[in-house]
């Protein structure tokens, strides 16, 4: 497979960019497969401009129109699925077929804010004086910013350009340096099914530069981000300052109760698929896992050998059923946890170290008896290691499950319907899974509290995030 030419995308022209030299590096090798210039001050500029000049003409668009575009380029990213998930396993390590599923997420993304788009109703509101009318409108924010991170480089993205777009707004996009030709495919799509240049623009570059010049601007309207709480934080008090409207999807620490009428054997299946999908580099991952004592050594004993009978390799080989990290800096993170959860008392039932080969590798983990001062308990893992714990009430599970500042994902196993009422009442997270670990879908809400954000991507409420309801009253 020969890696795509990288440049950024402005006004409808890909051009190569005046910033800082670039590289995407393959994570099961380590190698360096492309290097490309990313964006300087001056593309930003153009990027924005050209999302400002475009404005007016996509706002007036008729949603069917739009909408249209939308799903002629879903059309087109089904076409051509097979031959983009062998891009997207080369630059992000995640697998085939992980990859595959990704890319069919991102087309049913656009289809669904196809039909969304065409929803976008005011009302009418019954006047206090015969003669006179009151009703609302439905228009776009504006232009939008919208950051996206590396783990799912077509799906996030989509999640945010496709209600934007949806709703008539333009947009500039900064998706992740280290994963560029996805996002660039994604936006291929969409030109060719019609979507007018300048409408969507995408540029590459240092993350604090592009996002400063992004926020200060006055035509920009609305950023959307989604990464880490930490940035997070700093972009949206840089949006504070400016009072402009965002959506935060931040990061998670997915608890998981296991309650004792469970088998144990199927739990540790179900967990062990959710764990460790795309390395557990993904937000709402399942990442504290609390078993019901009765349970819990088998639960354990089955679930560290799962871990230790996957098979990890390249994205590419068929064989595997787990990729690579996605760069140095996520395997030396999960060293340091692991390192950290063993020196305070844990019990390496799998795994515990990276894996002697080239490329960012290190094995599925299971840690036992991890004591609730570690720092796994605190910080978001973001890698295929499963901590477990016992427990010996709802109660206790329930305080300590709520026991960080997250609140993006609670996951809950259990077969008798009232714990199952109790528990998704009591868990403090925006999304709760119930003998599920599927959290997000292109037509349901998602969103965190706390630590881990605020607005939604999915459903219907996405797109209000990206209109402004306006009142007319006339008399």
């Amino acid at each position: 497979m020969t890696f795509p030419e990288i440049g950024l995308i402005i006004a409808g022209d890909r051009r190569a960019g005046s910033g800082p030299a670039l590289a995407v590096t393959d994570p099961a090798t380590a190698e360096v497969v492309a290097r490309y210039a990313g964006a300087g001050p001056a593309e930003v500029d153009a990027a924005i401009a050209a999302a400002g000049t475009t404005l007016p003409g996509w706002r007036d668009t008729p949603a069917g129109e739009r909408s249209a575009i939308l799903r002629r380029a879903a059309t087109l990213l089904r076409a051509r699925i097979e031959g983009l998930a062998p891009v997207l396993v080369t630059e992000n390590g995640k697998t085939l077929p992980e990859a595959r599923g990704e890319l069919l997420a991102t087309a049913e993304t656009l289809e669904f804010f196809a039909e969304e788009g065409r929803r976008a109703y005011g009302r009418v509101i019954p006047a206090r004086q015969a003669g006179a009318r009151l009703i609302t409108l439905r228009a776009p924010v504006g232009v939008v910013a919208a950051f996206a991170p590396w783990n799912f480089p077509a799906l996030n993205l989509a999640r945010k350009i496709a209600p934007a777009l949806a709703a008539g707004c333009t947009v500039v996009a900064k998706p992740a340096e280290e994963t560029p030709a996805t996002p660039l495919a994604l936006a291929d799509c969409l030109h060719e099914a019609g979507l007018p240049p300048g409408v969507l623009n995408l540029v590459f570059g240092v993350p604090a530069e592009i996002s400063r010049q992004l926020i200060a601007s006055p035509i920009v309207a609305k950023i959307s981000f989604t990464g880490s709480t930490a940035v997070g934080r700093l972009l949206a008090a840089q949006a504070g300052e400016r009072l402009k409207r965002t959506t935060m999807e931040l990061g998670g620490h997915a608890p998981v109760i296991i309650c004792d009428d469970t088998d144990p054997e199927r739990a540790a299946a179900m967990v062990a698929a959710a764990k460790f999908r795309n390395a557990g580099q993904t937000c709402n991952s399942a990442s504290r896992f609390y078993v019901a004592r009765r349970i819990h050594d088998r639960f354990v004993d089955r679930l560290a050998a799962l871990a230790r009978d996957l098979v990890v390799g390249s994205g590419h080989d068929p064989r595997s059923q787990m990729g690579p990290l996605a760069n140095a800096r996520r395997v030396a993170a999960v060293e340091q946890l692991v390192a950290d959860a063993w020196g305070r008392g844990a019990r390496i039932a799998a795994g515990g170290a990276r894996l002697p080969r080239p490329g960012f590798f290190h094995a599925p983990t299971v840690l036992a008896d991890v004591p609730d001062d570690a720092l796994i308990l605190a910080e978001e893992p973001f890698g295929p290691v499963a901590p477990v714990m016992a427990f010996d009430s709802l109660d206790e599970a329930v305080t300590r499950a709520n026991a960080t500042p997250f609140g993006l994902a609670s996951y809950v196993l259990t077969d008798h319907a009232p714990s199952a009422r109790r528990l998704s009442a009591e868990l403090r997270a925006g999304v709760v899974g119930i003998n599920t670990f599927t959290a997000a879908l292109a037509e349901a809400p998602f969103g965190g509290i706390g630590d881990s954000g605020w607005g939604h991507e999915g459903g219907a409420e996405a797109i209000d995030a990206y209109l402004q309801t306006r009142l007319v009253h006339e008399a």
